[in-house]
Formats: C-alpha cells, sequence, structure tokens
C-alpha cells in the first residue's frame, strides 16, 4: 500500500488526529490493566508479560503525546 506523502514534511499523510491516537491508547492502557489482572488470576505467565508490556508502552506513548504539547 502506498502513501501520499506530504511535500512540506516529508511525512506520509494520514487522517488520524492527534487527539484520536491518543484515546486509542489510553483505550490500550485500560484493556492491559484488564488482561492484566485477568492473568495474575488466571495464572498465564504469557498474559500477564504481554499486559505489563502493553501498559508500559502506553505509559510511555501517552508521555511523550501529552509532553509534545505542553
Amino acid at each position: 500500500m502506498r502513501y501520499k506523502i506530504d511535500p512540506t514534511t516529508g511525512l506520509p499523510l494520514t487522517e488520524t488526529s492527534p487527539g484520536m491516537l491518543g484515546a486509542t491508547v489510553f483505550l490500550s492502557l485500560l484493556i492491559g490493566i484488564v488482561l492484566l489482572y485477568a492473568g495474575r488470576k488466571g495464572k498465564q505467565m504469557w498474559l500477564t508479560v504481554w499486559s505489563v508490556g502493553l501498559i508500559i508502552c502506553s505509559v510511555l506513548y501517552l508521555i511523550w503525546h501529552y509532553m509534545e504539547y505542553y
């Protein structure tokens, strides 16, 4: 799949707003917390590990996202 390139920035043009992306990452954070609980309760190590990874990535992205606008 090919993307149109913005001639001023050289980056691909997207239809996603930064707020929509931030909301998606916030939802991922909530899902990660629920899955972490389910993994710990069900004693599933793989689910726990993946959930912790999702939570860490979501938190780091949200910090980066909101620091960029301040």
